[in-house]
């Protein structure tokens, strides 16, 4: 979906536009798709302070701009006062709200999250699920994320596929696929 893989075969659509399909000659680059991406440990840069880490990707605009909408994201993510520290220098949590702010920076069409609550503790997860579904519901981002926790996408899971060795093996709301599961491993 972001781009950084060449797909075998098949068509990707963000937002009603074609970045992918096979059948022809396109495939986007990342750039150009604006797809958001948080991995599994977060990829902070550990030499960049937090504020150049949610602003890295913004080298293209303007300095007062690129300022003003690192502050932004400081803000929403709720770590004033941690901009000038390094990666080793915050918690998980704040590592993983870096990341995010990152990845929102650019105003992304989508999000991809990459079992971004698995590193963290319990309390921890669910205060940054909060977190999460407030900034989704503000922004209207729509949000792609890969869980193995049941907890996870029931609270922030509109639709859910379910995958079993590559392949899809339900699909459907959260209703459907908690209360009526097509087959017992679902």
């Amino acid at each position: 979906i972001a781009g950084t893989m060449h797909p075998d075969a098949g068509r990707i659509v963000i937002d009603g536009q074609a970045v992918y399909d096979s059948s022809q000659p396109l495939d986007l680059s990342p750039q150009v798709r604006r797809v958001g991406y948080v991995p599994q440990h977060y990829a902070l840069f550990p030499h960049l302070t937090a504020a150049a880490n949610i602003g890295f990707g913004l080298a293209h605009l303007p300095r007062g701009e690129r300022e003003q909408r690192v502050s932004e994201m400081v803000i929403l993510f709720g770590l004033q006062g941690l901009a000038h520290r390094r990666p080793r220098e915050l918690s998980g949590g704040q590592q993983q709200r870096v990341a995010l702010a990152r990845a929102l920076a650019v105003q992304p069409r989508l999000l991809l999250l990459d079992e971004p609550f698995a590193a963290l503790d319990v309390s921890l997860r669910e205060s940054l699920r909060e977190e999460l579904a407030q900034v989704q519901t503000r922004t209207g981002i729509t949000v792609v994320m890969v869980t193995h926790d049941l907890t996870d996408a029931f609270a922030l899971g509109q639709r859910i596929v379910v995958y079993e060795t590559g392949q899809v093996i339900q699909h459907g709301t959260r209703e459907e696929i908690f209360f009526h599961p097509a087959t017992r491993h679902v």
